[in-house]
């Protein structure tokens, strides 16, 4: 018996048997048993390989241009801790999901993704943001603080690769909000230090008025009282 095999696309699609002439003389029942369980096998692998396909692709697009990706190892989370996790990432527009590490591998290849392939031991989820480079690592930390069953493996984030000490520290860094608040607070402050100083100058300069009136005038009473003195010297004479 002959195997043949037609190929599409770099994909296995159908078998051909032949065997010894059209009559088939001396044919077995084994023979197309076997032919039965090949094909079956085959197909059972091209369809495996269809399905996942797809999944490779998303994952590729999700990765793609990202500020940052992080791999965790989620296991021993309870589900009440999974569902707020999940809850913290989503509101921080972080997409967080669990994929096979088989696949992962596959999307990672010949991007900058491709240096966590030695974190692909397992159970792995992904955690994927395109805006903020260190939300995903600083939202990740703080929860495994409250949640030690959470393990951070590594990550990519600008495309630098970092293992589980680099990502401690870049979670130390804060968010681009409380970086634009104190950026923000620091422009105010020497506008609201001038604002007062003025308004104190202006308060004072209103109370030193009436109080250097009411120097000039005993001042020029003074005057009025010496007036007369000196009209009367004359007449004295």
């Amino acid at each position: 018996m002959n195997l043949q095999t037609s190929v599409s696309s770099g994909t296995e699609v159908f078998y051909f048997v032949r065997f010894g002439n059209p009559g088939f003389p001396g044919r077995k029942d084994t023979d197309f048993g076997s032919t039965r369980r090949i094909y079956k096998e085959v197909y059972q692998k091209v369809a495996k390989v269809e399905l996942k396909q797809p999944i490779v692709q998303a994952i590729a697009e999700e990765i793609k241009d990202a500020q940052s990706v992080v791999l965790v190892d989620y296991r021993g989370l309870t589900v009440a801790q999974d569902t707020e996790l999940r809850k913290q990432l989503r509101e921080a527009g972080i997409v967080y999901k669990v994929y096979k590490n088989t696949m992962m591998k596959r999307a990672f290849e010949g991007t900058e993704c491709e240096a966590l392939e030695g974190y692909l031991e397992g159970p792995s989820a992904i955690a994927i943001s395109k805006d903020d480079a260190t939300a995903p690592a600083r939202i990740l930390c703080k929860f495994a603080k409250d949640a030690p069953a959470l393990e951070l493996k590594g990550g990519v984030v600008e495309g630098t690769a970092y293992d589980t000490a680099g990502l401690t520290e870049l979670s130390k860094i804060p968010s681009r909000e409380e970086l634009l608040s104190k950026l923000l607070g620091s422009l105010q402050s020497p506008i609201t230090n001038f604002a007062r100083v003025i308004k104190q100058i202006a308060e004072q300069g209103g109370e030193a008025a009436p109080a250097e009136e009411a120097a000039e005038a005993p001042a020029e009473a003074a005057e009025t009282a010496e007036a007369p003195a000196e009209a009367e010297a004359p007449a004295a004479e």
